[in-house]
């Protein structure tokens, strides 16, 4: 227990909590939140319904993603006071999709253990930390620039299909952006979200057809079976998806913002998180990217975790009430979701490649951007972990200066 970190200072009290906490700090929360309710829930869907999963093991899978993390996330926030936000591991629902077509879902659960088991091993142990501090981190946030463009070039897309819902939002956030008086009166962003809301509704586009009334979510809990076949086709690929992508970025974000994550603490959240959610049919809990990016973008780095704490807080409304917020979101239309994601990613990307290539160890940055861009898995794991491999290795062979002026 020695190689977990340590909080720098102490947890704050309830009164110091709710000092710090703002307008700002509430409006990056909810921004960040609606992002990871939408379009990641909707890749939870459409994996699940395609793998054959009842409505009931859809509805337990989202408990476990939402409120299951969110304890962990009001957790750690407020012990390390720092934004420490955790949710699931898409690339893992990724990869959960095409075993589902060949593995009962017991055993897919079995599996799902057994990568928290060996995740919170790791994270016990200090090995996850002493691999993150080797890697250089404009190579890191190359691959953090490689992953989060999308929702650059997602932006782009929503202005061209849904003109007349992403330009006012994205008019808004420039409007807002030029004053700095304006942007502390109403965050660029939440600006955004309030014109989006109001052109959908106008356009009559938001469509609750088939949303229920209130519904308070029953999870199942699954007895796991375990298989061979699914350690080798799930274990290892999550856990290094975990481990060292969705860590990687969250972690690479945390410390762009000039935070310090205690990257063995988290290591071993996932793996305990993942041995609870598991238990209800979730996909292991990872840190997540890109809601901690969108809510240490602006504010006082001291406060940006009331933002994280207050994510956690909806998380665990989101998961006892999943089947009505799950409709609820999926009846806004797409272009809403991805321009004011976008918008939120804007700074963030912007830093990434500031870090990638404004200095050493560019040539590396470019190959794991390339790679993770082109976005290309192998052997089952994602583009993103072969990208930072590759990046490494370039940089080892051809930017051994840059390696040799680090370690001086």
């Amino acid at each position: 227990m020695s190689t977990l970190e340590k909080p720098a200072v102490a947890p704050p009290s309830l009164r110091q909590a709710l000092a710090d906490f703002g307008g700002l700090y509430a409006a990056n929360a909810l921004v960040a939140f609606v992002f990871a309710a939408s379009g990641p829930v909707a890749i939870l869907l459409a994996v699940g319904t395609r793998g054959g999963l009842a409505e009931s093991d859809l509805a337990s899978w989202i408990f476990g993603a939402f409120f299951v993390n969110g304890l962990i996330s009001i957790a750690f926030c407020w012990i390390y006071r720092q934004p420490l936000v955790f949710f699931w591991s898409i690339p893992g629902v990724v990869l959960v999709g095409p075993a589902l077509g060949h593995l009962s879902f017991a055993v897919v659960v079995g599996a799902y253990l057994a990568c928290g088991a060996l995740m919170l091993v790791l994270g016990l142990s200090g090995w996850v930390k002493r691999f993150m501090d080797a890697v250089p981190m404009p190579i890191v946030m190359g691959m953090v620039a490689g992953v989060f463009l999308r929702f650059g070039l997602d932006l782009v897309f929503a202005i061209r299909d849904a003109f007349w819902i992403a330009a006012p939002m994205t008019l808004a956030f420039l409007a807002l952006s030029v004053s700095r008086r304006l942007a502390k009166a109403l965050p660029p962003v939440i600006g955004a979200l309030i014109v989006g809301a109001l052109m959908v509704a106008l356009l009559g586009l938001f469509d609750a057809r088939g949303a229920q009334v209130l519904a308070f979510v029953r999870p199942n809990l699954y007895a796991p079976a375990f298989s061979w076949q699914a350690m080798v086709e799930l274990v290892v690929p999550i856990a290094i998806t975990v481990l060292v992508v969705q860590n990687g970025q969250g972690i690479a974000v945390l410390r762009a913002a000039e935070h310090q994550p205690p990257v063995n603490a988290i290591a071993a959240a996932c793996g305990a998180g993942a041995l609870v959610s598991g238990m209800v049919g979730t996909v292991s809990t990872c840190l997540t990217g890109p809601v901690n990016a969108i809510i240490t973008a602006s504010g006082e780095k001291h406060r940006h975790y009331t933002s994280g704490i207050m994510v956690g807080v909806l998380a665990l409304a989101f998961g006892l009430l999943s089947p009505v917020f799950t409709r609820l979101l999926l009846a806004t239309p797409a272009a809403f979701i991805a321009a004011l994601a976008g918008l939120a990613m804007l700074r963030v990307l912007q830093t990434a490649f500031s870090i990638s290539f404004g200095g050493r160890f560019t040539l590396g940055a470019l190959v794991t951007f390339l790679v993770t861009v082109a976005d290309v898995a192998i052997l089952n794991v994602g583009a993103p972990f072969w990208g930072l491999v590759f990046g490494v290795a370039v940089s080892w062979l051809l930017e051994r200066a840059d390696f040799a002026a680090r370690a001086d």
